[in-house]
């Protein structure tokens, strides 16, 4: 695993749900060479970790912050954790 790797947690929320957030995520991070996952949870928000070089980690997440045409983000909760390695972009 890369020193330079990061990990990023956010916990996304707002109407962020039935507006093709984590698809647009999963498209934005395949573009910019991020790992990771997002996922709809019960309280209406998106949780998404990212993986991968800092400055890619960091589009994401501000991508994230804005969210795609349909999204209204209200408030992004984010996390700093330790890289684990992961492979490709999923949708859960």
């Amino acid at each position: 695993m890369s020193p330079s790797l990061t990990r990023l947690r956010l916990q996304i929320h707002g109407r962020v749900q039935g507006v093709w957030f984590r698809d647009s995520v999963r498209r934005t991070a395949t573009e910019h060479g991020v790992s990771g996952w997002a996922e709809n949870r019960r309280d209406g928000s998106v949780q998404a970790v990212l993986e991968g070089e800092p400055d890619a980690v960091a589009a994401v997440a501000a991508f994230c912050r804005q969210g795609p045409a349909h999204a209204q983000v209200d408030l992004v909760e984010e996390h700093e954790e330790p890289p684990e390695g992961l492979r490709g972009f999923e949708i859960r």
